[in-house]
């Protein structure tokens, strides 16, 4: 099968807590833009509780997204983008929790450390998202225990 037809890639998107552990995880392709997946990836929390604040990169700055977000009663802090044209949503006061962002940066470099995560070798993505969920569960008990 060609590459156009399984497409370029995989893309993990992931959701931490203030000491940067996993809270939600979801994969998808790598095709689909982040604010597409953001809301797929709050839907596959294995938390209780919703987050009170969403911080993304300059990717997630979108009205509609941010909207949808104050619905479910989630904040979301994402500095705007240079070629932004409607008016500015967020003010320096709210962007300065965006030097937390780290944290996010923090458990993919955790993720980076598993080989089998780093290189996808599965052919089915459901078995590579099995071995992004050890990793998960291994990151939190390394971290608990």
């Amino acid at each position: 099968m060609g590459k156009t037809k399984r497409g370029k890639g995989t893309k993990i998107m992931a959701v931490t807590d203030r000491k940067g552990l996993p809270i939600a995880i979801h994969m998808a392709s790598a095709s689909p833009h982040e604010v597409t997946l953001v809301e797929k990836t709050l839907a596959r929390k294995f938390t209780q509780g919703t987050p009170i604040r969403l911080i993304g990169d300059r990717a997630y700055d979108s009205d509609p997204l941010d909207q949808r977000l104050k619905e479910r009663g989630i904040d979301l802090i994402a500095p705007h983008r240079s070629n932004r044209r409607r008016e500015k949503t967020q003010d320096g006061r709210i962007l300065r929790r965006y030097k937390h962002r780290w944290k996010v940066e923090r458990l993919n470099s955790w993720l980076q450390q598993f080989r089998r995560i780093v290189t996808r070798y599965e052919y089915y993505a459901d078995h590579f998202f099995a071995f992004i969920q050890l990793a998960c569960m291994i990151i939190l008990l390394r971290n608990y225990f």
